[in-house]
């Protein structure tokens, strides 16, 4: 039964009578005064002091470390600490003016997210499906090259983090540890491997068959590297690979002994999957990579392998449909990070004109994308305008230089928690309930 309090009015409530009123308390010395005791000064006691004095001993473990960052720009911060110049600049830099890379990472801070109240967000759920497997977190690590040069777990620590957070890892052409390594490494992780098609093809094909081999079952074949991108800070850095051991790189190690530690008493540095090189990374790209790959070898490359093919590279709506129909289950919208053609397309504003064209298709191709993701919030925004995935690589190396496979670990830690509160904030408990209604792109 449903009672209704009414309020006290008191034009309307009777006035108590006379015998009712209680005698008048004497005045308090601050109702004398006019000033609130609580607000009068005085000396503070001890006992109220001892709760406030809890001085903690000052922790210097690359743990606590870790764990006092609490976004991927903190862990950034920690990273160009920790790792020289020319190999922190290879990750973090961008081509000629780093445009397009400033450009992607303000696409995600021009929204408006749209949250709904009164939902019941008690637990949420970020499990999704992408290319007919599950994954833990909506969100995989990208193929990176050259990465035990930012630290010397490299691949090793990528690979094993994600197998401990239950998302894909994907292995480069150019990475420094081998399919086979990565393979053992993680035994029980989702491992895919990224392509770069050769002029030489045998040798391409040499690299399916050992991927397949090791159980990676998604290729992911880069198409935006006909030739190298103008990467300027590594021109000035005269970034080679390996890092030379020059004046100015034996200065730079003065400050940064742990990373210098490292890599000197580590395996040297090669291509895992390639040959010996020396020399620079845009020489390598111009000497390697196919300027004359066309959307035929994709149709060679289709009925070679036999797993899942996913084209990364991605910058228009046509080239999307295009590869789709060319056989690809998937695509990666992405401008590589910024870091082959400066003031090229942003994948999160492609994003909803590749998810329009795939539904007017009926096409179910995954749509994932990369470049520009510094937070969990920008993970659910993807999602929310239509993608099915997204892919991290700057975010999951700044942890990887910042302290090893714990860093990443911590990458994916800050992600995850990000997601899950920006996800309960929206009104949302699972991926599913995203629709383009909670995001709005400010500028555009």
């Amino acid at each position: 039964m449903t009672h209704t309090i009414q309020p006290n009015n008191p034009e309307t409530t009777p006035a108590p009578e006379a015998t009712d009123i209680p005698a008048a308390a004497p005045a308090s010395p601050s109702a004398v005064s006019g000033v609130p005791a609580a607000l009068k000064r005085r000396i503070p006691k001890y006992s109220d002091l001892a709760p406030l004095m809890q001085f903690k001993k000052p922790e210097f473990s690359k743990e606590a470390r870790l764990k006092r960052a609490s976004t991927i720009w903190e862990l950034r911060d920690i990273a160009k600490r920790r790792t020289p110049q020319a190999p922190f600049d290879y990750t973090d830099g961008a081509a000629e003016g780093e445009i397009t890379l400033r450009r992607a990472r303000e696409a995600f801070l021009d929204i408006e997210f749209r949250p709904g109240i009164l939902r019941n967000v008690s637990k949420i759920d970020l499990s999704t499906e992408i290319l007919g497997k599950p994954s833990r977190l909506p969100v995989g690590i990208a193929p990176t090259g050259f990465t035990r040069m930012m630290q010397s777990e490299g691949e090793y620590a990528g690979s094993q983090a994600a197998e401990a957070a239950g998302i894909p890892y994907t292995l480069s052409t150019m990475g420094t540890a081998s399919i086979e390594d990565v393979a053992a490494a993680a035994p029980n992780g989702r491992n895919w491997f990224q392509l770069y098609l050769w002029t030489d093809r045998e040798r391409s094909l040499e690299l399916i068959e050992r991927a397949a081999r090791a159980g990676n079952d998604t290729l992911m074949v880069t198409v935006d590297t006909a030739v190298a991108g103008a990467r300027l800070r590594d021109v000035r850095n005269g970034m080679t690979i390996p890092p030379a051991l020059t004046v100015k790189t034996v200065l730079d190690a003065s400050y940064r002994p742990a990373w210098w530690f490292n890599f000197l008493t580590h395996e040297p540095l090669t291509f895992a999957s390639l040959s010996r090189y020396t020399g620079t990374v845009a020489d390598l790209i111009n000497s390697m990579f196919d300027p004359t790959l066309t959307f035929e070898d994709l149709d060679w490359l289709r009925e070679t392998w036999k797993g899942k093919l996913v084209v990364k590279g991605i910058q228009t709506v046509e080239d999307a449909r295009r590869v789709v129909d060319h056989g690809a289950d998937g695509v990666v919208l992405s401008n590589h990070g910024g870091r082959q053609l400066d003031r090229a397309p942003i994948p999160f504003h492609l994003l909803p004109e590749v998810k329009q064209a795939f539904t007017a298709d009926n096409s179910d191709a995954a749509i994932m994308l990369d470049t520009g993701i510094m937070s969990g919030a920008d993970i659910v925004a993807a999602l929310a305008l239509g993608a099915d995935f997204t892919l991290i690589g700057r975010a999951y190396l700044y942890g990887l230089m910042a302290g090893g496979r714990a860093g990443v670990d911590r990458t994916l830690q800050i992600l995850e928690k990000d997601m899950a509160r920006t996800m309960a904030l929206l009104g949302v408990s699972r991926i599913s309930e995203l629709t383009p209604d909670h995001v709005r792109l400010l500028n555009k």
